[in-house]
C-alpha cells in the first residue's frame, strides 16, 4: 500500500514555513519573563542615564575651568575628556539651525528646516555641559585670577604638566584617522614635518609680548570672537589670547564683578566667533581629520612655550630658578592627573564599545532564530 499523505496540519506547515512562529506562546514560551527583562533593561538604562548627565557637568566644569587659565585650552581638555567631537557637532547644528531660520523665515518658507537642525542636537550632552562651564567659570575666576597671579611660577607649571600629557590625545587620535586612500597608519614623514612647523608658528605666536589695547566695545567683540576660538580648536587658549590682547585681568573682573554690559558685548563677540570656526571646523574633521589633527598636534606642542614656569613680564625664557621642587611636583601632578583621564576615558570608551557589540551580536542571533522555521519532524 502506497505510504499515507502527510496530514494537512503538516503540510500546512510546509506551506507556510513561519506560522508556526507567529504564536507567541510557540515563540517565546516565557514571554512575561521576556518582557520582564526588557523593562528591566530599560529602566537600568534610564537609571544609567543620571550619572553620565552628572559626569557631562563635570566634563563641563573641567572645560569652563580650563577657559579661565592662560594656556590651558579648552578644546584640548574637551579632546582629553571625550566630548569635542559632539560638542563641535552640535554647535554646528545650531549654528545651521540659525542660518536656516534667517534665510527662510522671512520668506514664508516656515521653521521645518531649522527645526530639523535643532533636532539632530545632542540636548542630554550640551546641556549639561554648558552647565558645568558656566557654574566652573562663575566659581573658579576669582580663584584663579588670585593664584596666577600670586604664585605664577607654580601655576604655570601644573599647565605645563597638564598640557604636555594631554599631547597623546590629538597624536593618537591622528594615527588612528584613516588616510586618503583608505586604511589607516603610524605618523608618516610628511606629517611629522607639518606637526613641526605647526609647532613652530604656534611657537612664535605664544613668544609675543602681552599688549595692552583700550577695552572699546569693538575691541571687546573681537578679542572675544577670536578668543572663543579655543573651544574650537584644541592647544589654542582663550584665556592666554586675551592676556596677548591685554584683556584678561579686564575679563576675569567683569566674571567677578558682573560688569553685565561687558559681558554682554563679550558673549555677541562670543557668538560671532563660535558661528564662525565651528562650521570650519566640523568639515575640517569630516573631509580632513587625519592632517587637521596632526596640524593640531603640532599647536599644543608649540603652544607649550607659553606654559614654561620661569619667564619675565615680557615672556622671554629664563632658565629654571626659584621653586625648582615645587615646579617639578606640580608639573608631575599635572601629566598624572591628565594620564590618568585619558585612561579612564579609553576604558571607558573600550567597555562601552564590547557591550554594544556584543548587544548588536545578541539582537541578530534573536532575529536569526525568530526568522528560522523548526525543522519539520515528520521528515
Amino acid at each position: 500500500m502506497a505510504p499515507t499523505a502527510v496530514p494537512a496540519r503538516a503540510s500546512g506547515r510546509e506551506r507556510h514555513p513561519c506560522r508556526a512562529h507567529a504564536a507567541p506562546e510557540q515563540q517565546h514560551p516565557n514571554s512575561s519573563e521576556g518582557a520582564l527583562v526588557g523593562d528591566t533593561q530599560r529602566n537600568r538604562a534610564a537609571a544609567s542615564a543620571w550619572p553620565a548627565r552628572g559626569l557631562d557637568v563635570v566634563r563641563g566644569a573641567l572645560i569652563g575651568t580650563a577657559e579661565t587659565v592662560p594656556g590651558v585650552s579648552g578644546g584640548t581638555v574637551a579632546l582629553v575628556v571625550g566630548v569635542y567631537e559632539t560638542a563641535i557637532g552640535s554647535a554646528s547644528h545650531l549654528v545651521s539651525a540659525a542660518r536656516l531660520a534667517v534665510a527662510d523665515l522671512p520668506r514664508g518658507r516656515g521653521p521645518s528646516r531649522a527645526a530639523a537642525e535643532v533636532r539632530e542636537v545632542q540636548w542630554r550632552v550640551l546641556v549639561p555641559l554648558l552647565l558645568g562651564m558656566f557654574a566652573a567659570l562663575i566659581l573658579m575666576a576669582g580663584l584663579v585670577e588670585h593664584w596666577v597671579e600670586t604664585q605664577p611660577v607654580q601655576s604655570r607649571a601644573l599647565f605645563f604638566g597638564l598640557v604636555l600629557a594631554s599631547l597623546w590625545v590629538p597624536f593618537s587620535m591622528a594615527s588612528r584617522a584613516p588616510l586618503r586612500g583608505g586604511g589607516t597608519a603610524s605618523w608618516r614623514p610628511g606629517e611629522i614635518l607639518i606637526a613641526l612647523v605647526s609647532a613652530a608658528a604656534a611657537f612664535v605666536i605664544v613668544s609675543l609680548p602681552p599688549g595692552e589695547v583700550e577695552a572699546t566695545p569693538v575691541v571687546i567683540v573681537a578679542a572675544a570672537a577670536i578668543a572663543v576660538s579655543a573651544l574650537v580648536l584644541p592647544g589654542l587658549s582663550g584665556s592666554f589670547l586675551l592676556l596677548t590682547f591685554g584683556l584678561y585681568e579686564r575679563t576675569l573682573s567683569a566674571v567677578n564683578e558682573r560688569d553685565f554690559g561687558y559681558l554682554g558685548l563679550f558673549a555677541l563677540g562670543a557668538l560671532l566667533g563660535l558661528a564662525s570656526f565651528v562650521k570650519l571646523m566640523q568639515w575640517l574633521l569630516t573631509h580632513r581629520e587625519r592632517i587637521t589633527l596632526v596640524i593640531l598636534t603640532g599647536v599644543v606642542a608649540g603652544c607649550l612655550r607659553a606654559l614654561w614656569p620661569w619667564q619675565d613680564e615680557d615672556r622671554a625664557l629664563l632658565a629654571p630658578g626659584e621653586h625648582i621642587g615645587a615646579a617639578a611636583g606640580l608639573c608631575a601632578l599635572g601629566f598624572v592627573v591628565v594620564a590618568g583621564f585619558a585612561v579612564a576615558e579609553h576604558r571607558v570608551a573600550s567597555r562601552r564599545a564590547t557591550a554594544d557589540l556584543r548587544a548588536a551580536e545578541a539582537a541578530r542571533s534573536e532575529d536569526t532564530m525568530i526568522l528560522t522555521p523548526p525543522r519539520d519532524p515528520s521528515r
